[in-house]
């Protein structure tokens, strides 16, 4: 582990996120949603720490079986379903429930050969036009999964759109509501921003992701500021030479920052290929040690360039954070104009991790 680069995951922090979602929705069960190897933290690495939670929901069958084999028993939900009619052997194996968005998989579940029932997650469009069955053909989609022998228990699943707006669910609700109109079922609703925010959607079951992984739903990490949600990740590195510029001197590929003056400039190891935005502008919030600055320069394939006015002392060594505890991943992304979503799934493949109890 030469080259200083890491990403250090907090545990403690993902069992705290975890117990904000049961305070947020007390009456509610979790879907604790791994996708994406836990949206970037390696599902291997963290799952046995949302032990506690009633249930995992992701995409991959892979990891599902990885979940079984690590001796995980409880419910796990497939939130995209089977993708082809010949993985309901294993659905079965596996003992998983799926999600039915389209009419070829409720056929598929129909003409499988099965030892025992599989529980079923109905998918409505709630009008965001991804996945799922308008309104007006849920009832009848009901129907005919009660009468398929496969079918175990139902339950009525929907996502929103713009569950971070305060009006954002009312319209969703509406097509949910025409719906489930006359159907006595379970409901699962709520991502992580109606989780904190919309009550009134919580019903049976919860499917909080990125705030068990202490980032926002909104992107603005002051609308989470409040709430108890802890960073899991940071991303962090060191600062492995020195520049001395002057007046006019610049700094990077394209020259796009030109000093005004004298001015120390830190290289960080890090950079796009490591996971770290390339659009990150001059200004992009970093740590240096233990001191805010920011990124000056365009960021490099292996290397960051930053600004070391704010931290005189800082030299050969000095730790840097790009992203984590203090300085926050949202904070990063929204200089980028992404989302910490895609930050933290796009961590490197040659990133060291180390994990933290």
């Amino acid at each position: 582990m030469s080259r200083p680069v890491i990403a250090t995951l907090d545990l403690t922090a993902l069992r705290n996120n975890l117990d904000v979602v049961r305070r947020a929705a007390p009456h509610s069960r979790v879907w604790s949603v791994v996708k994406a190897n836990a949206y970037g933290h390696g599902l291997d690495r963290v799952w046995s720490a949302l032990s506690a939670t009633d249930g995992f929901a992701m995409l991959n069958l892979e990891e599902a079986i990885l979940l079984r084999e690590r001796g995980w028993k409880g419910p796990i939900l497939m939130l995209e379903g089977f993708f082809h009619a010949d993985e309901l052997a294993l659905f079965d194996k596996y003992r998983l429930t799926t999600s039915l968005h389209s009419n070829w998989q409720v056929k598929a579940l129909a003409n499988a050969k099965l030892s025992s029932p599989l529980d079923v997650y109905l998918k409505i469009n709630s009008g965001m036009n991804r996945l799922g069955f308008t309104p007006d053909r849920v009832h009848s989609i009901w129907q005919k999964l009660r009468e398929i022998r496969n079918v175990g228990q139902l339950t009525l699943m929907a996502h929103f759109a713009d569950a971070e707006l305060p009006e954002g669910i009312a319209e969703p609700m509406k097509h949910i509501e025409q719906a489930a109109e006359g159907i006595d079922a379970p409901r699962s609703l709520s991502n992580s921003a109606a989780t904190l925010w919309h009550p009134e959607a919580h019903f049976d079951w919860v499917r909080p992701g990125i705030i068990l992984y202490g980032a926002s739903p909104s992107g603005l990490w002051q609308d989470v500021a409040t709430s108890g949600i802890r960073p899991v990740m940071t991303l962090g590195s060191q600062i492995i030479g020195i520049q001395n510029l002057k007046a006019g001197d610049t700094v990077g590929y394209g020259s796009r920052y030109r000093a005004s003056g004298e001015q120390r400039i830190g290289i960080v190891a890090g950079g796009y290929a490591d996971g770290y935005p390339r659009i990150a502008p001059d200004g992009t919030p970093v740590m240096v040690d233990g001191v805010m600055s920011r990124v000056v320069g365009k960021v490099s394939m292996d290397m960051i360039t930053v600004d070391l006015t704010p931290c005189p002392q800082a030299g050969i060594g000095s730790p840097v954070e790009l992203w984590g505890q203090n300085v926050k991943i949202d904070d990063v992304a929204s200089a980028a104009g992404t989302v910490g979503y895609e930050l933290m799934c796009a961590l490197a493949p040659r990133v060291p991790v180390v994990v933290s109890q």
